[in-house]
């Protein structure tokens, strides 16, 4: 079966990468700015300085890690059909950006700060479309308790879609146990949502090597409940790694082993899933350049190791918004995104940004799911058999003649070639002004049209007192 991948770093490049990982984390270790989740480390057999925060992780703690952590597993949903197995195929899952504080008013055009409000609809939006996989909880609740956001976005979002949901925002230890406690009652109890994780949770390394108390005290609670953690490395080249490309993977590589070990310390067994979004600064700002084509070769070289490790991988995305208002992206945003989803990477995430991910569009979300689906045929399978290549055909049609008329080529025709959708690919090619007002009216007619699967009414209110009751603890 053939399916396009991209490589970029050659066996014995490969090796190094890994070898100088293991001497960071041996050698230099990771700070880890909690107590307990040292000890934790140091019960397993890392070197701890309690003073200065380090922990120094041995090869053998790294492969045990790898050892334990699932090759294969489930994000599941509300609704069963939306369950994702891991390793996907044959191409990612799709998702939508991330904790963006910003938000194109879909009525007005105004680009303000976004509300709960917000996070719940365009959930909804995001459930209305089959190309988006499953939800992020994409917008900042900046009408709550700042303390109590990621659980009220959190819940915002289940309620709004019945497809998986990966919350952004965490705290600390005792947020992350709201977090459960929420999901574990949709699920029907904490064993079933062991069974059944309807959530998933973004856990970040602070670059480089550095692990936030509240952040990972969070992942060790999640770890524990079985809800599968994604390791996201923002390294910087230049900035919080070195200003290499070779050093920029192998920055966000060491701080996945080591996220890896610190989910596999706390829970042997439970999923993880190999993360980042890392690129190099931008020379004349200093802020991240999502647009450096070394973005796209640092997504590839880290997709090639989650494959070496076989872990699951959120390496790349696709989204194509950057201004204040909807756009279909330049032409170099373009090549470099889809490149680096050739790394086969399992999830992208990126859907509906705007201004670098500080922002989110509801239109926007509808534009970047219809280029997806045309970007993804690139990674289709193509089966190459000696059926598929007709043999037969070629002989029988001869020198000079052609294959319309050819049985091969009506049997055949459908799968190989892909149509798309016209009236998509009409909007998409239509001027700027055109695009933008068209996203929007179908962002709102599917808004007005689709029924979300509910979420029993006692439930949600059960729901709504756990927040409340958090809110009322972290008051007092």
């Amino acid at each position: 079966m053939a399916r396009v991948g991209m490589t970029f770093l050659n066996e014995r490049e490969e090796d190094l990468i890994h070898e100088q990982s293991i001497k960071i984390l041996e050698q230099i270790g990771v700070k880890v700015h909690s107590q307990s989740v040292l000890k934790l480390l140091e019960e397993k057999g890392a070197a701890v300085d309690h003073d200065t925060m380090i922990a120094k992780l041995p090869e053998g703690l790294v492969k045990d890690a790898l050892e334990t952590a699932p090759k294969e597993f489930n994000l599941c949903a509300r609704d069963p059909k939306h369950d994702l197995a891991f390793p996907s195929h044959p191409y990612p899952y799709a998702t939508t950006s991330g904790l963006a504080v910003k938000v194109v008013d879909r009525h007005t055009g105004e680009y303000r700060v976004s509300t709960r409000k917000d996070a719940a609809e365009f959930a909804k939006l995001g459930d209305a479309i089959d190309s988006v996989d499953f939800l992020w909880t994409s917008l900042t609740a900046t009408d709550v308790s700042p303390l109590a956001h990621g659980p009220h976005e959190l819940w915002a979002t289940m309620q709004n879609t019945s497809k998986h949901v990966q919350g952004v925002t965490v705290q600390s230890g005792e947020d992350a146990r709201v977090q459960v406690e929420l999901a574990a009652l949709v699920a029907g109890g904490s064993d079933a949502l062991r069974k059944r994780p309807l959530m998933s949770v973004i856990a970040c390394p602070i670059a480089p090597l550095s692990f936030e108390e509240g952040a990972v005290e969070a992942q060790v609670e999640f770890a524990r409940a079985g809800i599968p953690i994604c390791s996201m490395s923002m390294s910087m080249g230049g900035i919080t790694s070195p200003v290499t490309v070779a050093g920029t993977i192998t920055n966000a590589n060491a701080e996945n082993l080591a996220s890896i070990v610190i989910t596999q310390a706390a829970c042997p067994g439970s999923p993880h899933i190999y993360t980042s979004e890392s690129a190099p600064m931008d020379v004349r700002t200093g802020a991240i350049n999502y647009s450096a084509p070394e973005k796209a070769l640092i997504a590839i070289g880290l997709g090639q190791m989650t494959k070496r490790y076989r872990i699951p991988a959120l390496v790349a995305d696709i989204g194509f918004g950057d201004e204040l208002y909807p756009n279909v992206g330049p032409f170099s945003d373009l090549a470099i995104q889809i490149m680096a989803v050739a790394c086969r990477t399992d999830i992208i995430t990126g859907m509906g940004c705007c201004e670098s991910a500080l922002g989110i569009s509801f239109g926007q979300l509808v534009i970047d799911s219809y280029i997806w689906e045309y970007v993804r045929e690139f990674m289709k399978e193509v089966h190459v058999t000696e059926e598929r290549i007709g043999f037969d055909e070629i002989r029988a049609v001869g020198h000079g003649h052609h294959f319309l008329k050819s049985k091969h080529t009506r049997r055949f025709m459908r799968e190989e070639i892909t149509q798309y959708n016209n009236d998509k690919l009409e909007m998409l090619t239509s001027d700027a002004a055109t695009v933008t007002a068209e996203a929007n009216r179908i962002a709102e007619q599917l808004l007005k049209d689709h029924q979300v699967l509910p979420i029993d009414e006692k439930l949600v209110q059960q729901g709504d007192e756990i927040i409340s009751a958090y809110e009322g603890r972290l008051a007092t």
